[in-house]
């Protein structure tokens, strides 16, 4: 399944460049830890996994929620008064 990215343009990227042969750039390990410790806080049973199932789990959350907004936006239109 594949979800269109409105607005996808307007988010910020990270310019990264090599240096010495590692990757650098303005995010810090630290601002990415917490960043997916918030994360972790946000998705349902995210609390301890490892940053790759996170964001598996933050995936199928968020198809999750978009197939409850379509189902509610189709009980919407049945029940329209």
């Amino acid at each position: 399944m594949t979800m269109d990215c409105n607005g996808c343009e307007n988010v910020s990227r990270v310019k990264m460049h090599r240096q010495h042969g590692r990757v650098s750039g303005r995010v810090s390990r630290r601002s990415v830890r917490m960043k997916v410790k918030k994360l972790q806080k946000l998705i349902p049973g995210g609390q301890g996994l490892k940053p790759d199932r996170l964001f598996l789990r933050t995936a199928d959350y968020i198809l999750h929620l978009k197939l409850q907004v379509d189902v509610l936006q189709a009980l919407s239109k049945i029940y329209k008064p």
